[in-house]
């Protein structure tokens, strides 16, 4: 045979093997994992997940900013929206019982809680952002850290919160709509999984 087809047949058979291999790692991970499963077990045990509010446009708030005055802030948009109502859709559909629901007082959060429609909605000022210096980082992390160490049940807890939040009480980033599943462990908060961003 020809050198060079015999080169381009091992090239042809060497992708081809390569494409099947790609095909079944895709398949695989199409599938739910064991994360999501001891994720979804462990939010019907009572965990804690911390989400990020829906998608709101932007980074910061206006000059302006009034936490009283919705017009003043980054709000939800139209994705947004649709993400915290699908929030709410697949806990209710993973049948976790919700024993409370805690949000930041700022709007985009305050109206991904209250589309979620899982609980009452509870105003938590810990939770608040303090994205450019609006609070003290470090003392209310620790307090924040403290309420959830608290936490008993019953249900699951549900906390609606900013990234900078998120990232100091957890050391992970996250996106918009992305929540992070923590479950108590003396006097830390053992990282459980992530629950992904409804498409």
């Amino acid at each position: 045979m020809d050198p060079q087809a015999w080169t381009r047949r091992r090239l042809l058979a060497a992708a081809a093997a390569a494409w099947a291999a790609g095909s079944v790692m895709g398949a695989a991970a199409a599938q739910p994992g064991a994360e999501d499963q001891d994720v979804w077990a462990a939010l019907r045990g009572g965990a804690i997940v911390l989400l990020r509010h829906a998608d709101a446009p932007g980074i910061g708030d206006p000059p302006d900013f009034r936490l009283e005055d919705c017009a003043t802030q980054r709000n939800l948009s139209e994705l947004g929206r649709k993400q915290a109502r699908r929030i709410g859709e697949l806990l209710r559909r993973q049948q976790v019982a919700v024993g409370a629901l805690w949000t930041s007082q700022w709007c985009r959060a305050r109206d991904s809680a209250t589309l979620m429609a899982l609980a009452p909605v509870r105003e938590e000022p810990l939770f608040n952002s303090f994205f450019a210096a609006r609070g003290d980082k470090d003392e209310q992390t620790a307090a924040a850290r403290r309420k959830l160490l608290a936490w008993r049940g019953p249900g699951a807890l549900v906390v609606v919160t900013h990234q900078v939040n998120i990232t100091a009480l957890t050391g992970l980033g996250v996106s918009s709509a992305e929540g992070i599943v923590l479950r108590p462990r003396g006097d830390d908060l053992a990282l459980v999984g992530r629950i992904a961003p409804p498409r």
